[in-house]
């Protein structure tokens, strides 16, 4: 198959495919380096299968190997896959059942689950009788064969749609301040044994350089008042947990505030990460309608100055607190608007925020691949307009993104 692709528009920089790297991934300062000691930049997409039915989306679509070589042949060399912590201790449920649970967890027919089931053994025959620890194994698999890595992202507990205030996934349930609305279904305990798993079954999956530890932790009402002391406790506790058991892994881990604010880093402690030294990697995540960034909205200086003020100082090298930092999130409506697709809101936003990201020459995973949903907040077959797939899964929603990404694609920087 071909595909209009960002390695047509970058002809000049990446090679006619995704080279596989050298594994296992380390870090140096602010480096992501390959088992040679080069660089490697991080490029990726994001991929979601947190969400009801626990899979990756869009195998009622396309086969695994199709999307898998959309996502190569646009140049991308990693996925952020995410997964919920109910998937996580679950892993040996038959993909038919968890479509059918998946309908009265999102409250919606069982006969178009069931519908859609149908639609994903079309186009993906081996999942009649499967479970959906093995389709994510096939993913991880499909990707790899094509020089793909996967960081795997523990986006949320409760499988569902992520995130709001409410949606009970956002604080751990053990640490001070407990309200329901925010942690009834963080439950501590769960999360690390689900990441101790997940760090362990890893192991035999080829291709797979890393774990995110939790997707976008925010405080609400009196959580985070204690100096935040519970997110140095349960994340040290969870890197710990997630090297011991794959001790090849990177080990990224972002701030409160949904990802966005690391300054406690700064202006309090550093986290030890001596137990998984070599393997630390900071994320955050950028988005027009990002609050704690909304003051800075419209000046592009000023913004900057705030990404840098509340995450980019991260990769001031010679800091204690120094490491690669990944831009894990971030992208915009692809359709419809006047500048190339983009609204004028996001176009703003994002030119700004690419103008950051390769000042810095850093990593970064694009929100998202997904062209549709399973189900999401209640609607089967959901489109994604944010999505770089349009909604049937055979091509690019919007032909002029490859061009807009293209920069962020370069690697100008190196130890």
């Amino acid at each position: 198959m071909r595909f209009f692709s960002l390695l047509t528009v970058l002809s000049t920089v990446l090679p006619a495919a995704v080279s596989a790297q050298k594994l296992p991934l380390s870090t140096s300062s602010r480096w992501i380096l390959d088992a040679d000691g080069q660089r490697v930049k991080l490029r990726c997409i994001n991929w979601a299968g947190h969400q009801e039915t626990n899979m990756p989306e869009g195998l009622n679509k396309q086969s695994i190997d199709y999307i898998a070589d959309f996502i190569a042949q646009q140049g991308f060399n990693c996925v952020r896959l995410t997964y919920s912590i109910d998937h996580a201790l679950n892993p040996d449920v038959l993909v038919s059942d968890s479509f059918t649970a998946a309908a009265g967890a999102a409250n919606v027919s069982a006969t178009d689950m069931n519908g859609m089931y149908t639609q994903v053994t079309e186009k993906n025959p081996f999942v009649s009788g499967a479970t959906v620890r093995s389709v994510f194994e096939s993913v991880i698999a499909a990707l790899w064969k094509r020089g793909v890595m996967t960081i795997l992202d523990n986006h949320v507990s409760k499988a569902s749609w992520c995130c709001n205030i409410d949606d009970g996934n956002g604080w751990w349930d053990q640490g001070f301040g407990y309200n329901d609305m925010n942690s009834r279904y963080f439950k501590t305990g769960e999360w690390l044994d689900g990441l101790q798993a997940i760090a362990s079954w890893s192991v035999s999956q080829p291709g797979v350089i890393g774990m995110g530890l939790r997707n976008e932790v925010r405080e609400w009402l009196l959580q985070g008042l204690n100096g935040r002391a519970d997110w140095y406790d349960f994340m040290a506790q969870a890197a710990t947990r997630v090297h011991a058991a794959n001790p090849e892994l990177l080990v990224v881990m972002g701030g409160t505030q949904s990802a966005t604010d690391l300054t406690h880093i700064r202006l309090n402690k550093n986290i030890d990460w001596s137990p998984w030294a070599g393997k630390h990697v900071w994320e955050w995540h950028a988005y027009s309608f990002t609050v704690t960034f909304a003051l800075a909205k419209g000046n592009c200086d000023l913004l900057k100055q705030t990404y840098g003020l509340f995450d980019g100082f991260l990769l001031e090298q010679g800091m204690d607190y120094t490491a690669p930092l990944i831009l894990s999130e971030f992208g915009f409506g692809m359709t419809g608007g006047p500048n190339d697709g983009l609204s004028d809101d996001d176009n703003t936003y994002f030119q700004c925020l690419r103008d950051y990201v390769t000042g810095n020459d850093g990593e970064w995973a694009l929100w998202a691949v997904q062209g549709s949903y399973y189900v999401r907040q209640g609607a089967v077959g959901a489109e994604e307009s944010w999505g770089l797939l349009d909604a049937d899964w055979t091509g690019l929603r919007n032909a002029k993104v490859p061009e807009l990404l293209a920069p962020m694609f370069q690697v100008t920087q190196g130890p």
